[in-house]
């Protein structure tokens, strides 16, 4: 289920050695596969290209200058690993987990009904498994996969493009990372006593949106801005519906609200496709610094970013919260600062400084607006 924000955590973790976080959306997909008596085979207008993509990618990763702690977060800047659960490890990208983490948090916190007593704690660390480690891998795995052309191009060495890791085992992978987060799905609504299978359903529903959005003939990663608001929905609205579902009644105003909120994530998922011009160019993917060069792509990413939020504000205070609206403010400022001091300056050469140095404060204003709308 799902980054907002492509990477809260993660792009405090990415400071140390990457470059660049790529980011998918954090929910599952299925996939059509035919099975036979020799393998499990993934029907998709791109498999053909397998082979010739293993082809082009480089004979070895950058081991000498790759980093092992990079490797098992799943971020660039990796070592070369032969380990096949290492391997398993990375295509899942555990620096991406925790915004979905986060976004449970949110959720639970807004819900008005989380209590610290075990069984709550309980109850949030299996929705928190469902979104991370099952949901989120899943996608991530099966984003690499349709991925697999074009980081041949801007990551030769990822686990794919290089051959580290097989077709089926890419495949079998996808299918218990599904599996295994459906199913937890299905258990926390028993779990939670519910009549209708919500945090089931909203699963699904995130399946659905996964797929059309790394897989042909839809592939929303296409277009920049339809693409990065699903990204950006995927990783602030769907946890959050997730873990409020859970322990209270996920009402239409909320869910208009994180959907605004969500705008921010486009912005947000905007900064991660600096880097990566060359392949999307190649590939045919608008990503919007491609269709708008870069200077005006990142002013809309600011734009995008400051502007919801200070309509969220704006929302707060009319609800009657200024208390929340003033909070939410003040964590509006030092992102500013930071989108001058260093993203607007230069998106490609500051891009993980800034995110790492902004986005706290932007979660920080999700769980502010939480609280929020929990009282």
């Amino acid at each position: 289920m799902a980054s907002v924000l492509n990477n809260v955590s993660s792009v405090c973790l990415s400071n140390l050695n990457s470059n660049r976080i790529r980011t998918r959306p954090p929910v599952l997909t299925p996939i059509s596969v035919s099975f036979t008596r020799r393998r499990l085979t993934i029907r998709a207008a791109e498999t053909d290209a397998n082979e010739a993509v293993k082809s082009q990618a480089p004979d070895k990763a950058p081991a000498a200058s790759g980093s092992n702690f990079n490797q098992l977060l799943g971020i660039k800047g990796a070592a070369q690993e032969t380990n096949k659960w290492k391997i398993r490890l990375q295509l899942t990208k555990p620096v991406t987990w925790p915004p979905l983490v986060w976004g449970v948090v949110c959720g639970a916190a807004a819900s008005g009904n989380f209590h610290w007593n075990l069984e709550d704690v309980a109850k949030s660390i299996a929705c928190m498994m469902m979104s991370g480690p099952f949901l989120t891998g899943y996608t991530q795995t099966l984003n690499d996969w349709y991925d697999r052309e074009i980081d041949a191009i801007n990551e030769p060495y990822r686990p794919i493009p290089s051959g580290a890791i097989s077709e089926s085992e890419v495949i079998t992978q996808i299918w218990l990372l599904l599996l295994g987060g459906l199913g937890l799905a299905g258990l926390l609504d028993i779990w939670a006593g519910h009549d209708f299978p919500t945090v089931f359903y909203l699963a699904v529903g995130g399946s659905l949106l996964s797929y059309i959005y790394s897989a042909p003939p839809l592939k929303l990663k296409q277009n920049g801005w339809v693409g990065n608001f699903a990204l950006g929905a995927s990783y602030i609205s769907l946890p959050w519906w997730a873990g409020q579902a859970l322990f209270g009644t996920l009402t239409p105003d909320i869910i208009v609200l994180t959907l605004l909120y969500s705008i921010a994530g486009l912005g947000i998922a905007i900064v991660n496709d600096f880097k990566s011009v060359e392949g999307d160019r190649a590939l045919g993917l608008q990503s919007l610094p491609v269709a708008f060069g870069a200077e005006t792509a990142k002013w809309i990413c600011v734009g995008a970013i400051d502007i919801t939020q200070i309509s969220i504000a704006g929302y707060l205070l009319g609800v009657g919260k200024p208390y929340y609206a003033l909070a939410l403010l003040a964590l509006i400022l030092p992102q500013v600062v930071f989108q001058f001091q260093y993203f607007l300056k230069d998106p490609v050469k500051y891009d993980v400084k800034y995110q790492a140095s902004a986005q706290p404060f932007l979660v920080l204003g999700l769980l502010v607006t939480a609280l929020a709308t929990s009282h």
